[in-house]
């Protein structure tokens, strides 16, 4: 019956947040279990174009180092946000969101050949808590329970915090051009309410027009409740 009960939850996940993080739980059990080797995921342009090996463009995107810290941390903000943009932002339009996705991949991929990074689920992961910051900008949110701040800077927290602990800021600073290059959502062919981009970043998410007093609502159903925040950033309003 738990199992039952396990499943059924999973299956409420949306199809997008579901799969992503269903492969990447699956490469890195793999990895652990020896039947893979991080060597085999890596990002290698030289393997990539003359060895062919075409699927190292997708599982350095999968493989978010093994079992431990970085990986649950990484692994709770993919879920976490993935989930709440595709049930807020992109409710009712998975192709916008799986084309966000897939620019997002190619970019990163092109600006990873500059920076010499093998691994870059963690700029994705950037990405997507940016853009849901840049979506969100009236939301509070708490770090660690120490500062209280806007989300729109959550993203310059989470390099603030990469950055005390030691690690490089590159792969944060990666996943941020992905979402300012990205194309407009509106440009997609879909109408968005006004409200809906208000206070979001210049020339990342512009502002659609639409006839005043045109209905809405067949288009944009009512949003889902919110999802409780990360025990790390706690929305306070």
């Amino acid at each position: 019956m738990a199992w039952q009960g396990l499943a059924a939850e999973f299956l409420q996940v949306p199809a997008v947040t579901r799969t992503y993080t269903s492969a990447c739980v699956l490469t890195t059990a793999a990895v652990q279990l020896e039947l893979l080797s991080p060597f085999q995921l890596y990002f290698n342009p030289h393997l990539v174009f003359r060895k062919f090996q075409v699927w190292r463009l997708v599982t350095n995107f999968l493989f978010f180092g093994p079992l431990g810290f970085s990986f649950f941390f990484n692994m709770l903000f993919v879920f976490r946000y993935c989930r709440m943009l595709e049930e807020g932002s992109f409710r009712g339009r998975t192709a916008d969101f799986v084309f966000m996705f897939l620019f997002g991949g190619v970019l990163m991929t092109l600006l990873g050949l500059l920076g010499s990074l093998f691994f870059l689920g963690q700029a994705l992961t950037v990405m997507l808590v940016y853009v849901w910051s840049r979506r969100n900008p009236r939301v509070r949110v708490n770090f660690f329970g120490l500062l209280t701040f806007q989300a729109p800077f959550l993203p310059w927290a989470l390099m603030g915090f990469s950055l005390l602990l030691g690690n490089s800021i590159l792969v944060d600073l990666l996943g941020e051009p992905a979402c300012a290059s990205s194309p407009d959502p509106p440009e997609t062919g879909c109408l968005v309410p006004d409200d809906l981009w208000e206070g979001s970043q210049a020339g990342c998410c512009a502002r659609a027009q639409h006839p005043p007093g045109m209905d809405l609502s067949p288009v944009f159903p009512p949003p889902l409740p919110a999802l409780p925040a990360p025990l790390f950033f706690w929305p306070l309003e």
